[in-house]
């Protein structure tokens, strides 16, 4: 699949805010953080579907190194409306933006080399910049583990 533009409309996601560097979440933060989404799913009454949704936001600074500078996580869901947040949980509100999308296809472990084409080649290619966040849909075909492994990825642009 080749990256397309695509234009989403503003949504509102509810889930959990983390704040590491890729190694901290490497070391099993991000693991921690997703387990506890999954076990208090239910809690969550206005979710759209049973899509986790990740968010990264990143410090919009010169020499940002994600191995290093810590950024915002968001494991959540995507909900139908505002509501009670759960203990524990934030609501963070996405404008409508428009967005860099692609599937990365293969092993979570090399989400690397999808990221690198998206913020390198595609945007030096298409004459565009990051707006500062992105976000992968794991679906039904999310398996980390697998050479079959399908994750939905938006990068928004400005």
């Amino acid at each position: 699949m080749e990256a397309t533009e695509v234009k989403l409309p503003a949504f509102t996601i509810v889930g959990f805010r983390i704040e590491a560097n890729l190694d901290e979440l490497e070391s099993g933060i991000g693991k921690k953080t997703y387990d506890s989404l999954l076990s208090r799913k239910d809690e969550i009454l206005l979710k759209k579907n049973e899509n986790v949704i990740l968010m990264q936001i990143y410090p919009m600074k010169p020499g940002f190194n994600p191995r290093i500078d810590r950024f915002t996580q968001l494991f959540c869901y995507e909900v139908n409306e505002s509501d009670a947040v759960p203990s524990g949980m934030v609501s963070h509100q996405v404008s409508e933006s428009k967005y860099v999308s692609y599937t990365h296809k293969g092993l979570e472990s090399e989400l690397g080399r999808s990221y690198d084409y998206l913020y390198g080649q595609w945007m030096r290619k298409h004459g565009h910049a990051p707006k500062g966040y992105d976000f992968e849909v794991w679906d039904e075909r999310y398996n980390p583990e697998s050479a079959e492994n399908e994750i939905d990825m938006y990068v928004a642009l400005r």
